[in-house]
């Protein structure tokens, strides 16, 4: 027979010790409001005026909850979850919000991500600002006429713009011409 194994002290508390703990309790802290960021039902605020504008009951009742997810509190919608992403008929891409037309489909390409990407958009169809959500920097893009949150751009797209336009599918309508 072995003798039993006693137990183990506590680790002695080290200034190294507490501020590691103090750091994991400032990221979980920070869960909470990273959470509450994408909670779908909290508007954005914003003083921005748009042509097309809403209260936050009329958007509800204008869109799906999935559409006023990411439109209006820009949540971001499932990867290759949207039927956008395999669309490959000749016609324009429009805000689900306002159908302002946003995107040729001669600018679309498989970009692999499972979201609907383009190179370009149309002329005076989108803005773009700075995002400094999820402890990154980003280019997010809105519809111009009604400032609904669309996706992201980034500089790792194809020839001549060098740009994929990564946008929410539900954030989308299509036309075919």
């Amino acid at each position: 027979m072995t003798a039993p194994t006693p137990p183990r002290p506590w680790p002695a508390l080290t200034r190294r010790r507490i501020l590691l703990g103090t750091a994991v309790l400032g990221a979980l802290a920070g869960c909470g409001s990273l959470r509450d960021s994408f909670a779908v039902g909290a508007p954005r605020t914003s003083t921005e005026t748009f042509e097309v504008s809403h209260s936050d009951a009329e958007w509800r009742r204008l869109l799906t909850p999935q559409q006023y997810g990411v439109l209006r509190t820009a949540s971001t919608e499932k990867p290759f979850s949207s039927p956008l992403d395999d669309e490959h008929r000749p016609g324009t891409f429009g805000c689900a919000g306002c159908a302002l037309d946003l995107f040729s489909s001669t600018t679309k390409f498989d970009s692999g991500t499972g979201w609907p990407s383009f190179w370009k958009a149309l002329d005076n169809a989108v803005l773009e600002r700075q995002d400094s959500t999820l402890w990154m920097t980003r280019t997010e893009v809105l519809c111009r006429r009604c400032g609904g949150h669309l996706g992201h751009v980034f500089n790792d797209g194809p020839q001549p713009t060098g740009l994929r336009y990564c946008m929410n599918g539900v954030a989308l309508s299509f036309r075919s011409t």
